[in-house]
C-alpha cells in the first residue's frame, strides 16, 4: 500500500504535494518523494524514512519550484525500504517520472524483456519497470507518430495494456511540463478540480 498525489495549477506544487503526502503517510512511511519539472528537466527529491524526518527537511534545504508535480509515500512491497527504491521513478531517458500504488504482477518478466533490450534498473521495484516500459513506448510513439498531440497519454495507454496487476499511477514528462497523466486499474485514484 502506498499513497500518491499529483498537482497541476497556479500555486507552487511542492508545498501542496508535501502536505498531501503528510495526509497519506498512513499508507506508507518507508520513504517519500516529489518530482517537479523545471527548466533543466525533472527535479526529484526523495528520502527514506518518515516525511518529517526525511523528505521535509530535504525540501527545506533544496526547495522545488513549479506549478505541476507528483509525490509518493511508500510502503515497500517490491524491494526493501531505501532511497533507491523510493518514488518517483524515472524511465531510462530521465524525461518521464511516475509514482505508483499497486502491484505489477508480471514485473519480473517485463524486467527481463527490457533488460534484453539493453535497459538497466537502479531499483528493485516493479514501479521502475513500469516507468521504463512507459519510456520505451513514449520513444516509439514520438518516432512513429511525431505529429500526435498527446504522445505521453498514448505511451501510458500502451504500457498499462502490457501489465498484469493493479495500479494507480501519475505520470509526468519533461517534454510536456504542463501535462499530468493519471491511470488506474483496481487501485483508487481520485481527481479533484478546483478554482
Amino acid at each position: 500500500m502506498c499513497g500518491i498525489i499529483g498537482y497541476i495549477g497556479k500555486e507552487n506544487a511542492a508545498p501542496i504535494i508535501l502536505e498531501g503526502l503528510r495526509r497519506l503517510e498512513y499508507r506508507g512511511y518507508d520513504s517519500a518523494g516529489i518530482c517537479v519539472p523545471g527548466s533543466n528537466g525533472l527535479n526529484i527529491r526523495k528520502q527514506q524514512g518518515k516525511i518529517d524526518e526525511g523528505l521535509a527537511p530535504l525540501l527545506e534545504k533544496a526547495p522545488l519550484h513549479g506549478t505541476l508535480g507528483i509525490g509518493h509515500t511508500r510502503w515497500a512491497t517490491h524491494g526493501s525500504p531505501s532511497k533507491a527504491n523510493a518514488h518517483p521513478h524515472l524511465d531510462q531517458s530521465g524525461r518521464i517520472a511516475i509514482v505508483h500504488n499497486g502491484v505489477i504482477e508480471n514485473h519480473e518478466a517485463l524486467r527481463e524483456q527490457l533488460a534484453v533490450q539493453g535497459y538497466h534498473f537502479n531499483s528493485d521495484t516493479d514501479s521502475q519497470v513500469l516507468a521504463t516500459l512507459i519510456g520505451l513506448h513514449y520513444r516509439k510513439v514520438k518516432k512513429q507518430a511525431p505529429q500526435l498531440e498527446h504522445p505521453l497519454q498514448k505511451a501510458v495507454t500502451l504500457a498499462v495494456n502490457e501489465v498484469i496487476g493493479t495500479y494507480g499511477i501519475a505520470v509526468i514528462c519533461s517534454d510536456d511540463p504542463e501535462t499530468l497523466i493519471g491511470a488506474r486499474r483496481g487501485s483508487p485514484l481520485i481527481i479533484g478540480v478546483g478554482k
